[in-house]
């Protein structure tokens, strides 16, 4: 029977979300040494991308279980036990795309995806940035509003992506690979907004 702790556990919480943050960078580098390898070694940056995920996985688990055996928290437990599930959904979109750019056949890496890697990675980072503020409720709202910012660059690459596959002369089973590839693309970046969105709710409850 796991024992409760009545001696809040702070340091050990924000060491996770850091954690977090810090295997949410290395899945979007993971993400982009396929892109620009590919296909060399496709299979094994791969499964490299899905150690990561793996990784994000037991961190959730870690601070979901110190939650449920922390009588008092360094803030709202609803809020927490949030902002370790928008944290790993990064992780999980990251690693669906990887695997389908793999399982698809694709022969070719489309520069939007490229560039939509790189935002997911720089979004990536600058949560990593919010999430070192959180400790203390430091003000982020620079490196939140920034993170917005670059999911909005990421809709542009998005919307160009699946444009230029209707404009030009694609087979249709190339239109219908990439199209999903985008979207998941584009999963992992809106989910790095939501992350914004949970963070920026804990900070203006705890101000």
């Amino acid at each position: 029977m796991a024992r409760l702790t009545l001696i809040p556990q702070k340091r050990e919480f924000f060491d996770l979300y850091n954690r977090a943050a810090e295997n949410i960078v290395a899945i979007a580098e993971g993400l982009i040494e396929l892109l620009d390898r590919f296909p060399d070694g496709a299979d094994d940056l791969a499964r490299e991308v899905k150690e990561l995920e793996h990784e994000g996985d037991r961190i959730r688990h870690e601070i979901v279980d110190l939650i449920n055996r922390t009588f008092v928290t360094p803030f709202d437990r609803d809020d927490m036990y949030r902002l370790s599930g928008v944290l790993d959904d990064i992780c999980d979109h990251v690693d669906e795309a990887a695997g389908k750019i793999v399982s698809y056949g694709v022969v070719e890496i489309r520069q939007q995806a490229r560039g939509q890697a790189q935002v997911i990675r720089r979004a990536g980072g600058k949560l990593a940035e919010a999430i070192g503020r959180l400790e203390g409720f430091k003000d982020s709202k620079r490196e939140l509003i920034e993170l917005r910012e670059l999911e909005d660059e990421g809709d542009l690459l998005v919307h160009d992506g699946v444009a230029s596959l209707f404009s030009g002369d694609a087979d249709p089973l190339t239109v219908i690979r990439w199209k999903d590839i985008h979207e998941g693309l584009e999963d992992a970046v809106d989910a790095c907004e939501n992350a914004a969105d949970v963070l920026e709710a804990i900070l203006v409850k705890n101000r």
